[in-house]
Formats: C-alpha cells, structure tokens, sequence
C-alpha cells in the first residue's frame, strides 16, 4: 500500500481526491485541512507522499514544503493553479524539493477533477519512487554565485578558442526533461558560459501558462539569454529556447536559416512539447554529428526513440544516471535502447556537453 496525505483546505477537493486515490484499491489515504496539520501528520502518519496544495490560509503550501522537507523529507507533489502566480509559486516549491506538480483546471477548487486524474495518479505513482531532494540554492538570491562559478570559467582561454572553433559549424544542443525538470535545469543551464557557441533548445514537458515564467526565471539565473519559444524564431547560437506549453516545438529552415517554432500539439504523441518530435526534425535540418542530445529525468519514454536515432546516426547523447534522477524513466528508456553515448549524474551533464562542443 501507498501511504498518501492529501492537504487541502477545500473540504470537496480533499473529498474528491481521496475518493479518487481509495478507488485505485493500493491507497493508504489521509487527509490535512491546513499546512500545520500537514506538517504533524508528516511526522505522526509519515506517508510516502504528498499532494500538497500552494493557496491556504493559516499556513501556505510553501512554508508547509519547506516545514516538512527540514523535519522528515517526503516526496511531495504540489496542487497549482493555471496562472502565472501559480506557476511562480510552483517554481519555489520544486526548489525546495518537491518532486512535481499538477495544476488545477479549474481554479481554487475544481469541479473537474477528471481532466487531470489519470496524470496525477501516474505522478503520485512515480513520486512514491522517486529521491526527494533537500532545497536548492534560490536562484533569486544564487544567481550571483553561479554566475561567479562561470566567470572563473570563462578565464580558460583554451576553451575559448575551442569554442570559436566549433561555432563554425551549424550545431546544436537538445534537452528533454519531464517529472522534476524545472530543478534539473536548474542545475545543468546556469553552467552553460556565456560564450557558449550553441544554441539549446528545452523541451520541458509543462502546461502552457507556465512555460513564460519559468523561462524568465532561468534567465535571471543563467549566463546565456533563455526565452520562450512562442513564435517563430531563428536560432542563434548562445541563446536557450524554451519550448512553448501546450504546444510541440518544432525546429525547421526559413529563408535558409534554422528556425525553431511552436505548433499545435501532436496527437501521435502522449507528452508536450514532445522530445522525440523535437528530435526528429532536428535530424531533418542538422548533420547528427553536430547535435548533442541531453534526456533528463522524468516518467515516460518521450525522447528515448528520438536520441537513440541521433545517437545511430552519428550524435551524442546523455541519459541522466538513476543516481540523480528524480523519476529515472525517460532516461532509463535511452539506456535500454542503447541510445546513450554517456550516462552521467545531474552533476557532470553540462562539463560532458562543453567539453563535447570544445573538442568539435
């Protein structure tokens, strides 16, 4: 049995969700009405996971994250709303260790809780496997240090050229991630310098109203400039594009210069925007030997077929090792498809991708 806590302060959301959860017949549910009573039946109940909603009174979801992450860390996913308050709010607790969210449909309370019911089982399901984290630097307030890391970085006059050398050619980097993802990034993209010679395209599995905050906050973060990819946009090099939520991203040629863009979702496709669509045209318009594939965590398969055929074809790829990844899933899928050219932890993903583009 899977122990879960439900914390929310609607009585018919907490109502609903326990009678979704207790009807899957492997549930061990309880419920929280506010963030102090999450808190004590953290320690008294000590399920395996969290579903945690962001707006209460008494005491938010984020004061209770962080409570519960410093008394007895628990895998917790948030319960958000669709706006761009709630996305910020979500990137907070992902900082200081949740594991995932799930946005409400809705608003506040949600009389339509089956449009999300199918993917928050599955992402309770993968939580109860995941590795909490303990918080992460705020990038609010470490963006400075990062930047002073890179900076010291920088000074390396070898790499620079080397740099130069390999911006001759048209390449580029590709990232998938799903479950965990926005702390994941978190921790490979700041490392990126900013004379990085290559574009990085970001497909994040994320709803549509979160995609444009969670870009500006990486670029607050990060040396390079990272937008998201809401219309066509040429790609230049030392820019990071994300890819638009509830949307694929696509790259393609317009008027002879490689184009990414956003277009409606795919229906072959389970997850958006998909990686192995992002994949596939990339093959379509660069020479593998000049694409760097990166899957990170997340719950799926969305990426494994597209890199191992970059990989085939002449690419490199690297699959996140199960040591770091917070759901080892999408990169578990690569490895087993004999689809990466390396497997590193979280740690040493963006040292392997500069020193790949050094050598070009």
């Amino acid at each position: 049995m899977i122990k879960l806590l439900i914390v929310d302060d609607s009585a018919l959301m907490r109502r609903q969700l326990t009678q979704l959860f207790q009807s899957q017949g492997d549930f061990d549910v309880r419920q929280a009405r506010n963030g102090q009573d999450a808190i004590e039946q953290n320690l008294g109940f000590e399920p395996d996971v969290v579903t945690l909603d962001i707006n209460m009174p008494e005491m938010d979801g984020i004061t209770a994250l962080s409570l519960m992450m410093a008394q007895r860390p628990v895998p917790v996913i948030m319960v958000s709303s669709l706006t761009e308050k709630g996305a910020l709010a979500t990137f907070e607790a992902l900082n200081l260790g949740a594991v995932d969210y799930v946005a409400k449909p809705g608003g506040t309370i949600s009389l339509s809780l089956d449009q999300i019911a199918k993917d928050m089982v599955a992402k309770v399901r993968a939580a109860a496997r995941s590795k909490p984290r303990g918080s992460a630097v705020s990038l609010s307030g470490g963006a400075g240090t990062l930047r002073q890391r890179m900076d010291a970085d920088r000074k390396a006059t070898q790499e620079r050229a080397a740099h130069k050398a390999a911006a001759q050619q048209e390449g580029i980097v590709l990232i998938g991630v799903s479950t965990g993802g926005p702390r994941s990034l978190e921790d490979v993209l700041p490392y990126f310098p900013e004379d990085f010679p290559l574009p990085v395209l970001v497909a994040q599995h994320m709803p549509a109203s979160f995609t444009a905050p969670f870009a500006a906050r990486l670029n607050a973060a990060c040396p390079l400039h990272v937008l998201e990819a809401d219309h066509p946009m040429p790609v230049e090099r030392g820019k990071i594009y994300v890819g638009k939520g509830g949307a694929d991203m696509v790259l393609t040629k317009r008027a002879n210069k490689l184009t990414v863009m956003p277009k409606p979702e795919s229906p072959e496709h389970m997850w958006h925007p998909a990686v192995d669509m992002l994949a596939q045209t990339a093959l379509e318009h660069v020479a593998p030997q000049n694409i760097i594939a990166v899957l990170l965590t997340g719950m799926g398969y969305d990426g494994a077929a597209g890199f191992a055929e970059i990989k085939k074809r002449g690419g490199r790829t690297i699959a996140e090792s199960e040591e770091t990844a917070v759901v080892y899933g999408m990169p578990k899928e690569l490895v087993q498809r004999q689809g990466a050219t390396v497997v590193l932890p979280l740690n040493k993903v963006a040292a392997q991708v500069k020193t790949w583009v050094a050598r070009a």
